[in-house]
């Protein structure tokens, strides 16, 4: 017993380990798929949280400019025009929110202040020198004290002689600009030129500062915070576990706002991309499982057939020898044959049935990878229908969940799909709108012909829908299966290109091309398992066109795959749909 169940356990050891290998191979592709993903909609997140602060700030910049031209600043020269001033100054910066306005002559005195934040002398200050050499000067600083903050602009004030004679500044309130956005959602903040954080939507990230070997967080009041950066591809991922309100890890993004002269940066939290890629990882292992676990089944199924018909032989053989012996053991043993006949018969029958199972777990892999492409869709439209809400875009969130009920709906008609085939039924032939079905081919595989830079070229006939014989899923699948071939075909060169053409003749015809290295062996294309990818590679198992060349076959169409000279062809044909058909 020992011999027989010790390659078992070795087998069943073997397949989980390579199952498990596979699981995480799918968790780490998927990961960073999702990473990109995130990265993506998180620089957009980012750059419109810049254009908001540059904007925001460019009113006390414009205020700057107009307010140093007001008649009431030129007679500074005396005691009744300095006041006359300090109150004009006043009434500008309680109409325009500022902080301060303040006007200082060419040696950096200030001559008329609204609050006198600033101080009696600001020659030092980088931005009064640099509106004295008749350019526009802006200066981020912490006021004296340590805590509060405040955006300087300064216009120059031209003289008669054309010579810059003094400067106007507005200062702005950094407290007054972040409460519109203080708060929101993903932790946003901006750096000055010494790095410590100046701006930011998250009150206690204020004046924090990062080291210079980005393994801790240096505090306002001095203290040392644990920071672990890692980098998961291009992406930068920050580790903590000290603040409540911001994510444990988290995909860290910057960017630098000369404009302005700080830097954005962004924190969000990537415990989305883990979920998609847990689920995704635990699809492919539920798959090759069940694949696995049909294969071990019929093993069994095949040794005991084996051992059976080793036994009948032995039996056939003593029965022969024994049969001058006795007429009623020759009966006995003519008897014994048959039952052993019909024994084996039965087995048979239970062989093709296994079969048939095997054939089940080809096609749930196929199908799996199906299912795969509406799931991150589904999660894109929900997370935009999200933020639109938040922008009070109602209208625009509600296209999102109609896109999310669409996708759903897919999901289920490929589900239906696999549950039929399961009870040896089918989805049936019907009316299906050719153009209709690889629009939605070209929609499922739009996100990975964007990441990988192929250009597609699909023209729909001017005459529009163009009835076929068919399954609008699994027609669907072909022409997806096709363009996804396409596209691996041309990972290997900088251009890639896919086009499909509609040919209406006699027989309707679709064309997919591709200008990758073409067919290596065109006659094997169709055969199951049949691949050209490296072993083991977590882009298909050589599947796809196998069920395409039965999908279409179905449909009483056919499919072939030849060389040109410049890449590979695959030509489907089907039956146009005529009106008796469905009587």
């Amino acid at each position: 017993m020992l011999d027989t169940r010790h390659p078992r356990l070795a087998l069943i050891l073997g397949v989980v380990l390579v199952i498990v290998v596979l699981s995480v191979a799918v968790w780490s592709s998927a990961y960073r798929q999702a990473l990109t993903a995130l990265g993506e909609r998180t620089a957009s997140d980012l750059a419109l949280a810049s254009d908001r602060v540059s904007t925001q700030l460019q009113i006390f910049r414009e205020q700057a400019v107009l307010v140093v031209e007001h008649p009431g600043l030129q007679t500074l020269d005396n005691a009744a025009g300095r006041e006359l001033a300090t109150n004009l100054l006043r009434r500008f910066a309680d109409k325009s929110g500022a902080l301060d306005v303040f006007y200082a002559d060419a040696s950096g005195q200030v001559l008329a202040a609204a609050e006198g934040v600033a101080g009696a002398d600001v020659s030092q200050n980088r931005y009064f020198r640099r509106a004295m050499q008749g350019a526009m000067g802006a200066e981020p600083m912490v006021l004296p004290g340590g805590k509060r903050r405040a955006y300087f602009f300064a216009a120059p004030d031209f003289g008669p002689d054309g010579r810059v004679r003094g400067t106007l500044v507005a200062v702005a309130d950094i407290e007054v600009v972040e409460q519109t956005w203080r708060g929101s959602l993903p932790a946003v903040y901006f750096t000055i030129e010494d790095g410590r954080v100046f701006m930011s939507n998250r009150f206690e990230l204020l004046f924090w500062q990062l080291d210079d070997d980005k393994t801790g967080l240096m505090t306002a009041d001095g203290g040392d915070l644990p920071l672990k950066v890692r980098h998961v591809g291009e992406h930068e991922i920050w580790q903590q576990g000290w603040s409540p309100y911001l994510p444990n890890q988290a995909l860290h993004l910057g960017i630098d706002l000369p404009a302005i002269g700080m830097r954005g940066e962004i924190l969000v939290d990537v415990t989305p991309a883990q979920r998609i890629a847990t689920l995704q990882a635990m699809a492919m292992a539920a798959v090759c499982l069940a694949f696995g676990t049909i294969l071990f089944w019929v093993a069994e199924r095949r040794r005991t057939l084996a051992k059976a018909n080793a036994e009948l032989e032995v039996r056939v053989e003593t029965r022969t020898r024994a049969l001058s012996d006795a007429n009623v053991r020759l009966r006995r043993e003519v008897r014994e044959r048959k039952e052993a006949e019909a024994a084996l018969k039965q087995a048979q029958a239970e062989l093709v049935q296994a079969d048939k199972l095997s054939a089940l777990g080809q096609m749930s892999a196929g199908i799996s990878h199906e299912l795969n492409q509406p799931l991150m869709a589904i999660q894109q439209f929900a997370e935009n229908g999200q933020a639109f809400l938040e922008r009070g875009k109602s209208e625009r969130a509600g296209e999102n969940l109609t896109r999310i009920a669409q996708m759903s709906a897919r999901m289920a008609r490929i589900i239906k799909n696999l549950r039929a085939f399961a009870r040896n039924e089918s989805e049936p032939v019907g009316r299906v709108d050719l153009v209709q079905v690889i629009t939605a081919a070209v929609e499922l595989t739009e996100t990975r012909l964007r990441d990988h830079d192929v250009t597609l070229d699909w023209r729909p006939p001017e005459a529009g829908a163009i009835w076929v014989r068919g399954g609008e899923v699994r027609l669907t699948q072909v022409f997806v299966n096709l363009i996804n071939n396409a596209v691996d075909a041309m990972m290997g060169q900088d251009d890639r290109l896919v086009r499909i053409v509609v040919n209406d003749g006699e027989r309707l015809t679709v064309t997919v091309r591709d200008i990758g290295p073409g067919l290596k062996q065109p006659e094997k294309v169709f055969e199951p398992f049949y691949s050209t990818k490296a072993v083991g590679s977590s882009e298909g198992m050589g599947l796809g066109l196998s069920i395409s060349y039965g999908l279409v076959q179905s449909f009483g169409g056919n499919i072939r795959g030849t060389n040109t000279e410049h890449g590979a062809l695959f030509t489907v044909e089907l039956d146009y749909w005529k009106e008796e058909t469905a009587a």
